[in-house]
């Protein structure tokens, strides 16, 4: 995991292997089993302050993700050294991981609790044997994955900027973190906003929903904004002229008509598995895999 001091990348130049992250989750374990991850790890279960001893406190926190990411027989041994990164674990097979933190956590015993969530989360990511080629996406699959199974608030929380001095925790950006965390709220139906101490983690929180809201009001979806809906129209009508060649797309939605007959498929809002339905007006259509019900306009 890496963390920063200045320079801290904003926006989503990422949402694409985000995208991705969450629906390999849906894929790799079924929309049963994410389903059982609906509450997340309550902030008092990863509290930590300077009154309570340094390792005790790492080991009871370590203990609590490891309960919020449904792995009882793993037993996490949590140390400090100085090192670059914010902290490393050493993958074995387990049932005991060795979880290394930078020794800055001991002056910032408050960011224990996001730093070792992203470590919990890439044992159970290596229990399941799901991973994304290359460092850099299969860190984002880390944090995504993190965030959406109720632990990674945390590193949103960690996010802090004061004038020239700045911290963010993992890949993602905060922005894309709270896109993340407003997926994760839509689909189970929990409000993070009360957990954050950090107002820069809030405003980044709200940024993201603001972009997550947007999936779901991309043509063929009904809550389509009139200027997709008009665009969308016109695609329709390309599809359907007899003398087109091949299959007409959507240039930003996702969207695509399929021939014979007539098809439109689109990306899931919730999970982003594609779906495909018949262009016949408003109809309903329920998702797959993560079994959002949709309501569409085709």
């Amino acid at each position: 995991m890496t963390t920063g001091t200045s320079g801290i990348e904003h926006g989503f130049p990422h949402v694409d292997t985000v995208r991705s992250a969450v629906h390999a989750l849906f894929k790799r374990l079924s929309y049963d089993t994410v389903s059982t991850f609906a509450t997340s790890v309550p902030p008092a279960d990863v509290a930590f302050d300077d009154t309570e001893d340094l390792y005790l406190g790492a080991q009871r926190v370590a203990r609590a993700l490891v309960r919020q990411l449904h792995l009882p027989d793993a037993r996490m041994v949590v140390g400090f050294r100085e090192m670059e990164h914010a902290a490393n674990v050493e993958l074995t097979a387990g049932p005991e991981y060795f979880i290394e933190l930078n020794d800055r956590f001991k002056k910032h015993r408050k960011d224990i609790g996001a730093a070792l969530a992203h470590e919990v989360m890439h044992v159970y990511l290596h229990r399941l044997d799901l991973s994304f080629p290359g460092t850099r996406d299969n860190e984002i699959l880390t944090d995504t994955a993190t965030t959406y199974l109720g632990a990674g608030w945390l590193l949103l929380d960690a996010y802090r900027e004061h004038g020239p001095f700045s911290q963010k925790l993992g890949y993602l950006t905060p922005e894309e973190f709270g896109y993340v965390l407003a997926k994760r709220a839509a689909f189970f139906g929990e409000d993070p906003a009360p957990w954050f101490t950090s107002p820069q983690a809030y405003d980044a929180y709200t940024a993201g929903a603001a972009r997550a809201r947007q999936d779901a009001r991309r043509p063929p979806l009904a809550g389509a904004g009139w200027a997709a809906r008009l665009r969308y129209a016109k695609d329709r009508r390309a599809a359907q002229d007899p003398r087109r060649a091949g299959r007409v797309a959507g240039p930003d939605d996702g969207y695509v008509f399929e021939d014979a007959p007539l098809r439109v498929s689109f990306p899931c809002p919730a999970c982003h598995q594609r779906i495909r339905v018949p262009v016949r007006g408003h109809l309903q259509a329920r998702c797959g895999l993560c079994k959002t019900l949709l309501d569409c306009d085709t």
